[in-house]
């Protein structure tokens, strides 16, 4: 196939109201309010596995901020399936995590951000950010003549939603698309350097470097695992963008624009939340993020 072109979150809790004339109370109670706030851990939700990456880079920046992952394992993948499958799973992720008392949501998936952002974030006070607007704007950057191209998942890829992130900030931005599902089920069962992989993506991104891009974004949280058969199928001259690290910056600095930060020297508690399988996204977890996954809970669906 050839290159296209193209619940509210509860109420930060237990402070109590106090009489007293003091001006100062007031200020206390606004104190522990964003004490209150700051100690909340960061919900991450993904279709499965892939968006440790994701986790992988925030924590990398934030080590002392408390997390959890949501991986809908029994209902992935989410890339072939319709929009409002998507947007209803997405929004069943987000109430489990909001139950949570998270401070943030952060939407790992590239389709759940592609379909279902706006319908998340129009149903939670909660700060939300996905992964496209912050790996679109990274490739925009990066590029130096504007071709940019895109690979993801069928469901992301037909969206058109990096190309639209992309074309708001560079209008005249040449952007090719290509979808490569096969790409994921190598990751997982880590297939990542052999002979059926490099083929594999040398076939998926023939028609990319035929179109003489000079920038790859990687639309699949799950790309990253890829990047060195990217680099030796594109050659050095193309440059490649994932949209991981670009989220993690994105998250680092809206908690500090809302004073959200946890503010410890310690290393944060990461728990692991699964719909199936716990025992399989252990093993396959820790080619994504190492030791760190240790175990995972199984929730009903």
């Amino acid at each position: 196939m050839a290159a296209r072109k193209n619940p509210t979150i509860p109420a930060a809790g237990g402070v109590r109201r106090t009489r007293t004339a003091q001006p100062a109370a007031g200020d206390g109670r606004a104190a522990r309010h964003a004490a209150d706030g700051r100690v909340r851990p960061i919900g991450v939700f993904d279709s499965g596995i892939g968006g440790l990456t994701v986790l992988k880079e925030l924590i990398a920046l934030m080590p002392g901020e408390d997390f959890i992952y949501l991986g809908d394992t029994a209902r992935l993948p989410y890339g072939s399936k319709s929009n409002e499958v998507i947007v209803r799973y997405s929004r069943e992720n987000t109430e489990f995590l909001l139950a949570k008392g998270i401070k943030m949501l952060v939407v790992a998936c590239n389709t759940s951000s592609a379909v279902a952002l706006e319908e998340i974030a129009r149903g939670t006070m909660a700060p939300v950010i996905g992964v496209i607007e912050p790996g679109a704007a990274a490739a925009a950057a990066a590029s130096r003549s504007g071709k940019i191209g895109v690979i993801g998942t069928e469901a992301t890829v037909a969206s058109g939603a990096y190309t639209r992130a992309i074309q708001r900030l560079r209008p005249r931005a040449e952007i090719y698309t290509r979808a490569c599902p096969l790409l994921v089920p190598l990751v997982e069962e880590g297939w990542t350097d052999n002979e059926i992989a490099e083929r594999t993506v040398a076939h998926y991104l023939a028609s990319l470097k035929a179109s003489g891009i000079d920038t790859l974004l990687l639309g699949c949280t799950h790309y990253p695992l890829l990047r060195a058969m990217f680099a030796r199928v594109l050659g050095p001259r193309v440059r490649i963008v994932d949209s991981a690290t670009a989220t993690a910056q994105a998250v680092r600095g809206r908690l500090r624009a809302l004073g959200l930060g946890r503010r410890t020297a310690g290393a944060g508690a990461r728990s692991f939340f699964v719909t199936e399988t716990p025992d399989r996204f252990v093993r396959v977890g820790r080619r994504f993020l190492g030791p760190q996954v240790e175990s995972a809970v199984r929730i009903e669906r």
